[in-house]
């Protein structure tokens, strides 16, 4: 008979789903194609801040650090190409998945500083314009402008990738911006107009701190043990009570642990059984978690049915059967 408190943890156990093909489809993409993009962008940045300074730009400085904010999101994605196969240890039981997301949120960090300075530097050029050199605008812009539509072209085999894809999306975001420094520098050079120059510096800065401010959020968020945004707890607990046998479910817990890879922990109320027929309902809840919802770890406890609840989180309401 199925005794209460009865736990199912493990990668061979029916009450434990770790299923990495299920709804993860890694893109076609080697690890070193994103090594050489996270590269690339470092060099572009370098560039543009030689460029700024050069050409007395605060429109290249504030798109220098806008590059610099797709270096969390290439890093990411790299790293959850490396560490996808990577199995866990002693140490990290869960395994490395965590590891780009430290990685955002500090890198994020750095960039609401950075952008806020060159926001104020920005502002102060308003009161005291600065002569900029149109041609060290043009020439860097049209460089940055190459090299982001590289990195584009470059990784338009994994766009069914959901990384891959929001890394598609910022360069589309960055190239704008390229495109709108050239046609400033342009402006700048027949008008004579250098106050162009910080209210472009200003509209950069202004995107990379919402940028990275959702970076920080999101990444927080994980970091913290928030639910995955694509799931509803109260979704997948009822789901659980369609399966036959279960009559609730309580202490329901969803986490992300990073990289798009999630976790599930539950309080189950069934009534007695034989043994078999428990690790068939409990294969049945690894089965719905994993093919209903792309859920990867999950853990149940098992309690008889008809006891008193004590926790004081129960929901959905008890099952009518």
């Amino acid at each position: 008979m199925v005794r209460m408190g009865a736990h199912s943890h493990g990668h061979d156990h029916p009450g434990h789903s770790h299923d990495l093909n299920h709804n993860h489809a890694h893109p076609t993409l080697r690890p070193a194609v994103m090594g050489w993009a996270m590269a690339a962008t470092l060099g572009l940045v370098v560039a543009e801040v030689f460029g700024g300074i050069l050409g007395r730009s605060v429109a290249l400085l504030n798109d220098a650090v806008h590059n610099l904010s797709d270096v969390p999101a290439i890093g990411i994605s790299y790293l959850a190409m490396r560490y996808a196969q990577r199995p866990a240890d002693s140490e990290k039981t869960y395994g490395y998945h965590r590891a780009g997301t430290l990685a955002a949120y500090t890198n994020a960090s750095v960039l609401v500083l950075l952008s806020l300075w060159l926001g104020y530097e920005a502002i102060e050029r308003f009161r005291a314009p600065v002569t900029v050199v149109e041609s060290w605008m043009i020439w860097t812009s049209v460089a940055a402008l190459a090299v982001n539509g590289g990195i584009t072209l470059a990784l338009v085999r994994g766009r069914g990738d959901l990384n891959l894809r929001s890394i598609l999306i910022h360069n589309f975001g960055d190239a704008l911006s390229n495109i709108a420094i050239i046609a400033g520098a342009v402006v700048i050079h027949v008008t004579g107009a250098h106050w162009i120059d910080p209210l472009l510096g200003l509209a950069i800065g202004l995107l990379v701190l919402w940028s990275s401010i959702g970076i920080l959020r999101e990444s927080s968020h994980i970091l913290l043990e928030g639910r995955p945004r694509e799931l509803r707890l109260e979704e997948v607990a009822r789901a659980m009570l369609t399966i036959e046998g279960v009559q609730e479910v309580h202490d329901v817990h969803l986490w992300s642990l990073g990289g798009g890879h999630h976790a599930l922990s539950l309080h189950a109320r069934i009534p007695d059984m034989h043994l078999d027929e428990c690790e068939h309902l409990l294969a049945s809840i690894k089965r719905k978690a994993s093919q209903d919802f792309g859920i990867e770890h999950t853990t149940v406890q098992l309690e008889r049915a008809g006891l008193p609840a004590v926790s004081g989180y129960v929901m959905p309401e008890p099952a009518k059967k």
